[in-house]
């Protein structure tokens, strides 16, 4: 089994499984890689992309990916001043890893709809 389990808060802070974990497996973060695939993207152009995320949220989660080293942010002085974001090989090599997993996520959609709606029938009937 992987080490998952820790005895006290000291050695959670410690555990690299949930270090790690912690800061890519977020929603946007998740997205924001899969949307930087391809070529580095604007902040708008990241926005745009995503859709519905808003700019403090986008903001937020990019510092985390920045500070982690899963991209870099470039700022071209202008004018106008343009900020862009692009994947760094570390954030390359968790894109590859991220890749399987959506298209997994996209394969068992249906499966995971029909468990949905019979535990929310379930659920309804117990009340």
């Amino acid at each position: 089994m992987l080490p998952i389990g820790v005895a006290n808060k000291a050695e959670a802070s410690n555990c690299s499984i949930r270090s790690v974990l912690s800061n890519v497996t977020g929603k946007w973060r998740m997205i924001i890689i899969l949307a930087l695939e391809d070529e580095p993207k604007r902040f708008g152009d990241l926005k745009r992309c995503i859709g519905d995320i808003t700019q403090s949220v986008l903001t937020e989660n990019l510092r985390g990916l920045q500070r982690d080293g899963y991209l870099t942010r470039t700022v071209d002085p202008g004018p106008p001043v343009a900020v862009s974001y692009e994947l760094t090989t570390l954030g390359r090599s968790l894109l590859e890893m991220l890749k399987p997993l959506v298209f997994w996520s996209h394969e068992q959609m249906d499966e995971v709809r029909q468990f949905r709606m019979q535990f929310d029938r379930e659920q309804a009937g117990r009340q």
